[in-house]
């Protein structure tokens, strides 16, 4: 059954075109003269992109009923990353196009969410945070203190980043999935 503009809201999963949606911001508009409507900015749950829509009264907007399920990832094989639904024991794989930049924070056992519409893996949504070890960073200066400046190490990921002077190879450090950024060290 079709929605009406009054029941858009943040957060609904909409189907607009054969692709699915996420309605990010809506604002409800009701003009002096006129019918009212709906601007809203949808985040395409694919590829993330951003686009403005606006709906009038008499238009049929179908909501996209997405499942959520918790997958566990195993290992790469070329551009195939394969994940285990614990649920099912069923092995899901996906390609590095669906991941995207998320591929350079799956390390071995990572618990992650998958999204699926009508049993398609639309996109996964990682753990804010994850501990990574530093592979490679050059020597730090004896003396070297945390508001001294940034230097770039390589993560077992193969992610590169920005840490503070006193980060060393081998050292565990906290990373922010969205952002990509340096949080604190765990150990040493």
């Amino acid at each position: 059954m079709p929605l009406s503009i009054n029941q858009l809201k943040t957060g609904l999963t909409i189907l607009l075109d054969n692709t699915v949606y996420q309605i990010i911001e809506v604002e409800h508009v009701k003009p002096g003269k006129g019918a009212a409507f709906v601007r809203t900015k949808l985040k395409n749950f694919k590829n993330g992109t951003l686009i403005e829509r606006t709906f009038k009264g008499d238009d049929k907007i179908n909501e996209a009923f997405i499942e959520e399920i918790k997958l566990q990832y195993l290992y790469k094989s070329e551009d195939i990353y394969h994940f285990i639904n614990h649920n099912t024991f069923e092995e899901i794989s996906l390609s590095e196009q669906i991941l995207g930049e998320k591929v350079h924070f799956l390390k071995d056992n990572l618990e992650v969410t998958a999204m699926l519409y009508k049993g398609e893996v639309l996109n996964i949504n990682l753990p804010n945070f994850i501990e990574l070890e530093v592979v490679y960073t050059e020597e730090g200066i004896k003396g070297d203190t945390v508001k001294a400046g940034n230097k770039s190490a390589t993560l077992e990921t193969g992610l590169v980043i920005e840490v503070p002077l006193f980060i060393k190879k081998g050292d565990i450090i906290k990373v922010d999935t969205r952002t990509k950024e340096y949080i604190e060290r765990i150990s040493t």
